[in-house]
């Protein structure tokens, strides 16, 4: 074999192996066991592409389930983790641009990442906050076959999801559920907690929080991002970040004054496009990106 046969031969089969180890699959959180509270009408997840690429939101998850993206790192310990929730109003999932998109990003810095389907539509919070907590606890019962620290584990969201992820984060000393198993013995507390352009948090007059946020001195630690041009939500990174101080709850709070909101990543052009870097340099100073 010349050699030219023998680098595509050897180029195949590091590109075989390279698909392997990237491939990723749905893990179903209520697999084997009853769930609770309610489901949208019908069977199985609905797909949308109306995210600019194919398949890249969901219209329905009947389903909830997670996506695991392993962290890129030459270490072989255990990696920090975030749960990333995707917005859509509680109506849809903006999946791929305030999820997959996201996880890729995130895993490239040292942090494995599980984006969550959690149930829409029909503005199903409590659902949603099921799926969230269930989904930590899963996690972490799993901790060393994702090779990730269960006590490095946090929850991320944008939109609607950042509230999920901020009512995640605030309730944990309640059970959204009863048990189903054992893995529900384990704590549903993120370590950490990430909002990008949250909704929902907060009253636009008073800041006051709504009443499902609970904010104490035992809130994980946040790192928040906000347009002060999205008016319409801005109040609830505000209320968030102020209510978080009062408790003497450390948080990096960076309010950008253009951007609108839902743009994930992809806004390229204005400050508030290093949203995303900060994160990284956050999540590196506080050893939650390996």
């Amino acid at each position: 074999m010349n050699i030219k046969k023998l680098f595509l031969v050897g180029a195949a089969i590091f590109a075989a192996g390279f698909a392997l180890q990237a491939q990723v699959s749905d893990v179903k959180i209520w697999q084997g066991v009853k769930m609770p509270g309610k489901v949208a009408e019908g069977s199985g997840n609905k797909s949308s592409g109306q995210y600019a690429k194919p398949n890249e939101g969901f219209q329905a998850v009947r389903e909830p389930f997670f996506r695991f993206y392993k962290a890129n790192t030459q270490s072989n310990k255990p990696a920090p983790a975030v749960v990333i929730c995707p917005g859509g109003g509680y109506g849809h999932l903006a999946f791929g641009k305030e999820g997959t998109e996201i996880a890729e990003f995130l895993a490239e810095g040292g942090t494995s990442c599980f984006v969550l389907g959690y149930r829409i539509p029909g503005n199903n919070r409590d659902g949603a906050l099921q799926d969230a907590q269930r989904a930590l606890r899963l996690i972490r019962r799993d901790a060393k076959k994702y090779n990730i620290d269960p006590n490095r584990l946090g929850i991320m969201g944008f939109s609607a999801g950042a509230h999920l992820s901020a009512r995640t984060s605030t309730n944990y000393e309640t059970s959204a559920y009863e048990p189903v198993d054992a893995a529900d013995k384990l704590s549903a507390r993120p370590d950490f907690t990430v909002l990008i352009y949250p909704a929902y948090l907060a009253d636009k007059k008073t800041l006051a929080l709504a009443p499902e946020i609970k904010v104490d001195k035992n809130t994980p630690k946040a790192f928040v991002a906000q347009t002060q041009k999205d008016s319409h939500y801005e109040a609830s990174s505000v209320g968030y970040t102020l209510a978080l101080r009062s408790a003497g709850v450390p948080v990096d709070f960076h309010y950008f004054s253009d951007g609108d909101h839902g743009y994930g990543l992809r806004e390229k052009t204005k400050p508030v496009s290093a949203w995303g870097e900060l994160l990284k340099a956050w999540l590196k100073a506080n050893k939650l990106a390996d």
